[in-house]
């Protein structure tokens, strides 16, 4: 009896001892629970006043930005959200709908000079973009002029240059910009960098840079600037702008730095100059159907020994393998990058081949030169030098040589090979030349060869050219494979190489006025300036006017040299 009342006495302790130790858990869950709670509130409150004080603020400025803005624009106040579009134009110059046009002479701005316009894009909030400092993002923020007044309601038609700065990732489905009417001041300084390797390889590429700026209204720092050069086209950082951070670059001189790039992987995606050295060899590798390029500079000492007639330049290029084959172009600055297409001087030989450039050419003279190794077939590894070979020494030796192809008065013609022999051995001569000597019957050739590599002496069936038989695929594919213009015209090798230098509109000439290589385009439509013998291009570029170094009047630039004889009586 007692132990079973022992029994109940210890599980009614421990009973009451569970329920105090769950109402103890219980009283602690729920104070954590209230603690919780009442920092949730208070971080609620505070996300609340940050908001109401944030609210506070933002209108604070929109009450303020106003009398800012009027004070920046001049008394203009304009301010639109539109919905971006873009078109194909050029330079800075945006079009905007007819309304804007009307809200803009309503308040005077046509009489305040040309118009810029600050464009921001847009969240799809509704708000300029901000950042944590909460100023506008750079990349996200640029400057344009006007071009029309022509666009819809509601839209703001962007040339490439602005929606590429304003949308440099993928644009929104909506893609908002914010205009707004400011003035700016007339820049005086600029400093813009490459994106990239080969811009200062142009000739003149100052003079491009200032063509590609004559069609902008504004200049903003951080802006990407896109220049064409022929078929090129390259980026140009804009790094620094002075007097202020967005300039005006209409009618005034700003002097332009263009600093070295600093990038290196990005220029060799692209086609770039690599400086060759007079007698160093340089190591190089290039892919089927890809360029390599090279620039050599004659001038100075090399200049004067070509231009004497004594040297030759020589081309050399030694391939290390025999699975791949190299084709070589040279050309003369302003072409900087020749092709299959567009060179003066080439060499197709199988493996290793050299280029001789003889001073009788009188294309060759002072001036930079490019080289292009094309690759092709298969990827060669290859060694290419440039060198001068002495002709002078070469000369005296055939002078003295023991048989020639001119007669003289102890000299016999041999029978077989037709060279003038003295006549003490031409016997013997005559003799040797039949057994081992083999003349070239083809119409034109009548090379001498040895009977053993007759064989292999071939002359193509439609142009009549001398090679050897391992030689003659390439010489079909190279020669007589039908090559497209761009123009529409499909020609062979070397009637598209003609076609391309002188009578192709799209061929690159380099304009009289701007110095920019431009497309030579069809004929000028003035007769004047046919007779002037000016391409359409400088046709227009020559109307520009500048004034004239003697009397300061303004006087279209094709026609300056007519007022200085007609007006200055100056040759």
């Amino acid at each position: 009896m007692d132990f079973e009342l022992r029994a109940a006495k210890q599980k009614l302790e421990r009973e009451q001892k569970d329920r105090k130790e769950k109402a103890r858990l219980k009283l602690i869950k729920e104070k954590k629970a209230k603690e919780e709670a009442l920092k949730q509130r208070e971080a609620i409150e505070a996300a609340q006043r940050i908001r109401r004080l944030d609210a506070a603020d933002a209108l604070l400025k929109a009450e303020q930005q106003p009398e800012q803005n009027s004070v920046a624009a001049d008394g203009v106040i304009f301010n639109r959200v539109l919905e971006a579009v873009s078109f194909q134009g050029y330079g800075d110059k945006i079009k905007l709908p007819a309304s804007c046009f009307t809200e803009l002479s309503n308040q005077g701005a046509l009489d305040k000079g040309p118009m810029y316009f600050q464009l921001s894009k847009v969240s799809q909030e509704g708000v300029p973009m901000q950042t944590e400092d909460g100023e506008q993002q750079s990349h996200g923020t640029t400057h344009s002029g006007v071009l029309e007044f022509t666009a819809s309601d509601g839209f703001v038609e962007l040339p490439p240059h602005v929606w590429n700065n304003l949308f440099s990732s993928d644009p929104p489905e909506v893609p908002l910009v914010e205009v707004r009417y400011v003035r700016l001041p007339k820049g005086t300084y600029a400093k813009l960098q490459p994106d990239g390797m080969g811009f200062s390889d142009i000739p003149n590429h100052k003079a491009v840079l200032e063509t590609t700026l004559r069609q902008h209204a504004t200049l903003s720092q951080g802006d990407l600037v896109t220049v064409n050069h022929g078929t090129l086209t390259y980026n140009l950082r804009v790094l620094e702008l002075k007097p202020s951070t967005s300039v005006s670059v209409l009618e005034t001189d700003i002097e332009v730095d263009v600093v070295g790039s600093e990038s290196i992987t990005d220029g060799m995606d692209r086609h770039v100059l690599i400086p060759l050295v007079l007698g160093k060899l340089e190591v190089g590798t290039v892919e089927e159907g890809k360029y390599v390029y090279y620039k050599l500079s004659v001038d100075g000492n090399l200049g004067d020994i070509i231009a004497s007639g004594d040297a030759n330049v020589e081309v050399k290029i030694d391939t290390e393998n025999d699975n791949g084959d190299t084709d070589l172009y040279v050309s003369r600055h302003p072409v900087i990058f020749p092709t299959q297409h567009q060179h003066e001087w080439s060499s197709h030989d199988i493996g290793s081949k050299v280029l001789i450039i003889s001073p009788k050419d009188q294309s060759l003279s002072t001036g930079t030169y490019s080289i292009a190794v094309f690759g092709f077939k298969g990827t060669t590894k290859y060694r290419i030098s440039v060198g001068i070979q002495n002709i002078s020494h070469r000369n005296m030796g055939e002078t003295a040589g023991s048989s020639s192809s001119v007669a003289d008065v102890n000299s016999e013609k041999c029978r077989n090979c037709g060279h003038y022999i003295p006549s003490r051995t031409i016997a013997l001569h005559e003799a040797y030349c039949s057994r081992h000597n083999f003349i070239c019957k083809h119409a034109g050739c009548g090379i001498v060869l040895r009977k053993e590599e007759a064989a292999k002496h071939v002359h193509c069936e439609k142009c009549g050219r001398a090679s050897q038989v391992g030689e003659l695929e390439k010489h079909m594919k190279v020669f007589h494979e039908p090559l497209h213009c761009g123009c529409g015209v499909t020609l062979e090798k070397e009637e598209m190489v003609q076609h391309q230098s002188s009578a192709c509109p799209l061929r690159l000439v380099t304009c009289r006025f701007c110095g920019d290589m431009v497309q030579a385009g069809s004929t000028a439509n003035d007769v004047r300036d046919r007779m002037r013998g000016l391409s359409e291009h400088e046709s227009l570029c020559g109307s520009r006017t500048a004034p004239c170094d003697s009397c300061g009047r303004a006087v279209m630039l094709k026609e300056m040299d007519i007022h200085r004889v007609a007006v200055h009586q100056k040759n």
